[in-house]
């Protein structure tokens, strides 16, 4: 087995395999996939419609992500790029998180895959509580590497509690200002959006 592309035929020729590029069609596959997942959402997706998209075989995407869930995780970008973001002083951690939060949603929420799952939460709940749940555990694995116990400024051991309160304001203000487009915060400017969540957001981490 391996990454290179079914055989195309040539006028020219006899057919002629295309070159092998994983890391080319890896980026191929998430880019359809989170177009994919925003228009049509979690339930509606396939695996086949996005292998269609990205121009490669249904049976690559199940080499590089093995399931359809660990697909979406991989396409939504503040999972995909949650340790970058993470890295650096755990004290401006919330800062870091709050701000790539408005800059990735103001910059394309309408393509963005966690706008998609929230929109198709109420008609989908078992699948939207499973992936919800399976993306706050990888923000509980990121954070816990950046908030090492001797060095962390959150007290006690309940690290997991905030890291699911996190989650669940940063999932309100995400309903509220990119899906129900409620007041005050529909028309709230980024940078004050980004002031508010991020002293939101230390206080949850650190109390």
């Amino acid at each position: 087995m391996n990454d290179a592309e079914p055989a195309s035929e040539s006028a020219d020729g006899p057919p002629r395999r295309r070159r092998r590029d994983p890391e080319g069609h890896r980026a191929a596959i998430i880019e359809a996939a989170r177009h994919t997942f925003a228009e049509r959402g979690y339930a509606r997706t396939t695996l086949r419609e996005i292998a269609r998209r990205a121009g490669v075989t249904h049976g690559l995407i199940t080499r590089h992500f093995a399931s359809k869930e660990r697909l979406f995780l991989a396409a939504v970008p503040g999972n995909r790029d949650l340790e970058q973001v993470a890295a650096g002083d755990p004290e401006t951690l919330p800062d870091r998180i709050a701000a790539a939060f408005v800059r990735r949603l103001e910059t394309d929420a309408v393509n963005d895959p966690l706008i998609a799952l929230l929109r198709s939460a109420a008609s989908d709940e078992r699948a939207a509580a499973h992936l919800l749940v399976a993306m706050q555990e990888h923000s509980a694995v990121v954070y816990r590497s950046v908030l090492s116990p001797g060095e962390s400024p959150v007290p006690g051991d309940d690290l997991d509690t905030r890291v699911a309160l996190v989650g669940a304001q940063m999932i309100g203000v995400a309903f509220s200002r990119y899906i129900a487009r409620t007041e005050p915060l529909a028309s709230m400017p980024p940078d004050r959006l980004t002031e508010h969540l991020t002293r939101i957001l230390r206080q949850i981490l650190f109390g």
